[in-house]
């Protein structure tokens, strides 16, 4: 990543000098009552130059503990940096987030309208300006999400193969797995590095649901990064991390062979070897007690906390081939 000295950047039409404060309004539409719906955007520049460091959360309504991490950015005042600028967005997705709901009041996936339309659907228009006239002044993009439903996932950092730079950006993350994942068309992820952007995409526990551990993983994930830029104000202390990054190459669910309760034995991030018990389906009527066994020898990256399942649904997500 370059050193950069613009004396200004412009966000949304408003410039915004260096060492200076500012919160912007991303005024995205109004209710039907005439409401207006804002998304609020803080900008923290420090006086000396810098990278351009975007942490976003929220792209899906439901996936509340990424919010939580960005919220605590700014809390704690870990957005003031020491040189360049932290752009922090803790709500993309504000419709969804209101109404307790993963998608758009289209019934749209916010998340797989990228780069979007001016003229498009409400969440394509959002998108639209978000890649227009805000990833162009950004450098990095961290992306925060949650496993959906009731599926917790393990702290991860998801990015593309064969790209060392966001190699090793994961490995100063520090989160304990970093799990290879191909593009999705029209994902912001996507669509950021059609642009030429690094974006490290967080995954860490289930939506509707804020894990503590998740979070701060996350936090510490931040605050490595701003270290390893030489932005993390001198007051705010980056932490090592307990051991070393997992990189994942191939991994594999293991499913449910039938219906019926559900009650998981493992816990997330635990190493298992082939016949170890992972859980167990029942019925309620006391006739049914199927074993759940791993495959495979791997690592618990995902569970299914849901307590009634059919068959076929995915239980465990188990690492197939890693380097570490």
């Amino acid at each position: 990543m370059p050193a950069f000295n613009n004396d200004t950047i412009i966000i949304l039409g408003e410039e915004i000098p260096m060492g200076a404060s500012k919160e912007i309004n991303f005024n995205i539409a109004k209710l039907h009552t005439g409401t207006n719906i804002e998304i609020p955007i803080i900008i923290e520049r420090a006086k000396t130059p810098g990278p351009t460091i975007l942490f976003t959360a929220g792209i899906h309504g439901d996936e509340i503990n990424g919010v939580d991490i960005v919220r605590q950015l700014i809390t704690r005042k870990i957005n003031k940096p020491k040189r360049g600028t932290i752009i922090c967005m803790p709500i993309l997705n504000i419709f969804g987030f209101l109404n307790s709901n993963r998608a758009f009041p289209d019934g749209r996936d916010l998340n797989r309208m990228f780069p979007g339309s001016a003229n498009g659907s409400l969440a394509s228009r959002v998108a639209h300006r978000l890649m227009n006239e805000i990833i162009p002044e950004v450098d990095l993009i961290v992306d925060f999400h949650t496993g959906g439903a009731s599926r917790f996932n393990a702290a991860q950092i998801r990015i593309v193969k064969d790209h060392p730079e966001l190699d090793e950006l994961a490995r100063i993350f520090g989160a304990p797995f970093v799990l290879y994942s191909d593009h999705i068309a029209k994902t912001f992820r996507n669509a950021c590095f059609q642009l030429g952007k690094p974006i490290l995409l967080y995954e860490g526990g289930k939506s509707f649901y804020v894990d503590n551990l998740i979070s701060k993983i996350g936090v510490e994930g931040v605050k490595r990064l701003l270290d390893h830029y030489g932005m993390l104000n001198p007051r705010i202390k980056a932490s090592t991390p307990k051991r070393s990054t997992i990189f994942i190459e191939d991994s594999t669910w293991i499913r449910a062979r039938q219906s019926g309760m559900f009650k998981p034995l493992i816990n997330i991030n635990t190493k298992v070897t082939v016949n170890t018990i992972l859980g167990q389906i029942t019925d309620p009527y006391g006739k049914v007690y199927n074993e759940v066994k791993s495959t495979i020898d791997g690592y618990i990256i995902n569970v299914n906390e849901a307590s009634l399942v059919y068959q076929g649904d995915a239980l465990f997500h188990i690492t197939k081939q890693i380097k570490e």
